[in-house]
């Protein structure tokens, strides 16, 4: 997929193959072996700008536009918006909501990353019919990025946004982070009957080794479920390729885990590809990774209190939820035409695609872009939904509400949404080394000393035309060689009339 190519690939949908292998089997059928129908792509990648091969040459040219998308997060139960009276520390629970492929608009990811958020957004579900989690000691925050596959622009952009104190984190701030969480793919871990997980941490410290602990108690409270997790090989290097690197490189300091169904060597032979299909993925397995999740998290929030059992294990997943997820994130039918989905979201296609897409405009600050893609949307929408209160005065919206503290769910449905008590917020994804001014974007120059900035890529899309396939049919060489006689022919004649004419009227007009 990082390779240069001197010539275009097409993936093709399965009514086009079809199509063109009846097109060749006519072709290869032809007695006298000419092939008389063709097919014709569409020139589609239109960089128009002389010497533009790079990012921020294509950018000032204006010839192309850079990678990014909306991440999302929300706090659960929900909280001020005023830091200074919310001090209790975050657990953050992270996952990636986007994915990437050799063919741009067939990036499902279902194993890698998406069944990780599926477990996440089902974990929240879970979590959402506790009460009293505002009593607990610790404020779960969760997180879906968006980018990921592209340099982690997404989780680089939360952590700049939490240093500039941008509105789209008003709330939180990074030393509020205590724990990190992360879901990676989640999708293949039963093996032999069981279900097993492992536990990558980021260092050996006293907080890791609480998250490990809190994940070894939300396991053992599953009993007979056959939910496992084990501490990832102690051999291993470090963490596997995650959004917890961007927290390790923005403060060397944090602690977190990833939790995968690998240990050593990681195991999707789709990663990155459109095959990475549900057809790649166990919804048993993720189910079990998003109950191991919820009631860890609640373990880990109760802090130094004593851990309420009954409350613990009435903490259930919705194995129903999870297929539903599959069916709405990784497949055509329904997609996001689910009843899920659309109780929500008015999607602009029924096919899911995880590719993150490009920054249309401005990044505006404004918890309402209008280029959220159809992922970022639903998974706002869900969010909100699941974390929310009540609000006090139950009322209709479609855009935003009055009260400061409220968001409206379900404002782009038929009939308007609902006003909920929600901390839910969009964050944008985009390179931290970008700058939009003057009505363009503008690429900033490395900072040596910030080691985010140093390695963050800037990666950007050039612009594209709709992708078609023409099919035409051509004339045999028989017509070919027939037409080119008769031209000959009609050559001649004219030839020889022009001789003709020109004797007679030289004749006529005496001349000679």
């Amino acid at each position: 997929m990082w390779n240069r190519y001197d010539f275009p690939v097409f993936l093709l949908s399965e009514e086009s193959t079809q199509t063109l292998r009846k097109i060749a089997d006519k072709n290869e059928k032809s007695s006298n072996g000419y092939q008389a129908n063709v097919a014709e792509f569409d020139l589609v990648m239109q960089t128009t700008k002389a010497e533009t091969n790079g990012s921020e040459s294509c950018l000032k040219e204006q010839s192309c536009l850079p990678l990014g998308g909306q991440s999302v997060w929300a706090s659960l139960p929900p909280m001020s918006n005023a830091s200074a009276e919310h001090q209790k520390p975050i657990i953050m629970v992270v996952a990636s909501q986007d994915s990437a492929s050799f063919f741009r608009d067939r990036s499902l990811g279902a194993d890698s990353p998406i069944s990780g958020l599926i477990a996440l957004l089902t974990a929240v579900d879970a979590l959402s019919h506790l009460h009293d989690l505002g009593k607990l000691k610790k404020q779960l925050v969760f997180a879906a990025f968006d980018g990921e596959a592209w340099g982690y622009l997404g989780s680089r952009k939360f952590l700049q946004e939490l240093d500039e104190g941008d509105d789209s984190v008003n709330g939180i701030n990074s030393s509020m982070i205590e724990q990190v969480l992360e879901i990676g793919s989640v999708g293949k871990g039963i093996s032999q009957g069981d279900t097993l997980f492992y536990a990558h941490a980021s260092r050996n410290s006293s907080i890791s080794k609480k998250i490990l602990d809190g994940l070894q108690s939300g396991s053992d409270s599953l009993g007979s479920d056959n939910v496992k997790v084990k501490p990832a090989a102690s051999s291993n290097p470090g963490v596997p390729p995650s959004s917890l690197m961007s927290f390790m490189r923005k403060n060397t300091s944090t602690s977190g885990v990833v939790l995968e169904d690998f240990d050593s060597q990681f195991s999707n032979r789709f990663y990155h590809s459109h095959l990475d299909s549900p057809a790649n993925i166990n919804s048993s397995s993720i189910a079990a990774a998003a109950a191991l999740v919820a009631r860890s998290l609640y373990i880990l929030a109760t802090g130094d209190m004593t851990v309420d059992l009954m409350t613990l294990n009435t903490i259930k997943v919705n194995v129903t939820l999870v297929e539903e997820l599959i069916g709405c994130l990784l497949t055509c039918d329904p997609g996001l035409s689910c009843g899920i989905a659309k109780s929500f979201i008015s999607p602009s296609n029924a096919c899911p695609s995880h590719y993150v897409g490009v920054f249309q405009d401005s990044p505006s600050s404004t918890q309402f872009p209008s280029y959220a893609d159809d992922t970022s949307r639903f998974i706002w929408n869900f969010l909100a939904d699941r974390t929310s209160t009540l609000a006090s005065n139950v009322s209709s919206c479609t855009v935003k509400c009055n009260n400061e503290s409220e968001v409206c769910v379900g404002g782009e449905v038929e009939g308007g949404g609902r006003c909920v008590v929600s901390t839910t917020r969009y964050v944008p994804a985009y390179s931290t080394r970008l700058k939009f001014e003057d009505n363009a974007w503008h690429v900033l120059p490395a900072n040596s000393s910030d080691p985010m900035g140093a390695a963050d890529p800037v990666w950007t899309e050039s612009y594209w035309n709709t992708i078609s396939l023409r099919v035409y049919a051509v004339q045999s060489t028989t017509s070919d060689r027939l037409i080119l006689l008769a031209g000959l022919a009609v050559t001649a004649a004219s030839y020889l009339g022009v001789v003709v004419g020109r004797a007679y009227i030289s004749k006529i007009t005496k001349r000679d």
